[in-house]
């Protein structure tokens, strides 16, 4: 991985708005038998060579628990309009998403039982995102909030 890496195509370009390290804070919502979990740590986003896919890595604390992920986004498919996301986490859970941006540039990123809608700020330096989850019912809940402050 290289830092001057450049997307592919001008569809894999929209990427770039999440490339660099950000500190990530947030919390889990509470239900009545959970309490929220306070989440700390650093997300970062960087090509792999050629521009085809770009790499996530998350290294956070939910509460006590460290929590690492790699996720490999793209390339962007012309079919769907989407990106699809496959992520992979040190609790040995796999997990697949597809990602898409509107007009707006606010992302969707979603999948069978989880999705979130993540907002950046006009500046760059900061993104918020919305996390709900389906918990043994139809339903989508309100499952956390995120914050993301751009590092480098």
């Amino acid at each position: 991985m290289t830092d001057n890496t450049q997307a592919s195509t001008p569809e894999n370009g929209r990427l770039n708005a999440l490339v660099g390290r950000w500190r990530s804070q947030g919390q889990t919502v509470a239900t009545p038998t959970e309490p929220a979990l306070q989440i700390t740590g650093s997300d970062t986003y960087e090509w792999l060579e050629g521009g085809f896919f770009l790499i996530h890595r998350v290294d956070v604390r939910i509460n006590d628990d460290k929590v690492e992920v790699i996720e490999m986004i793209g390339p962007y498919d012309p079919e769907t309009r989407t990106y699809p996301m496959r992520s992979f986490d040190n609790q040995g859970d796999f997990v697949t998403m597809r990602a898409s941006v509107n007009d707006n540039g606010v992302w969707t990123f979603a999948g069978e039982t989880e999705r979130a809608t993540l907002v950046i700020a006009e500046d760059h330096n900061t993104m918020t995102a919305r996390w709900e989850r389906i918990d043994n019912g139809p339903n989508w809940l309100h499952w956390m909030d995120m914050t993301f402050t751009k590092v480098s």
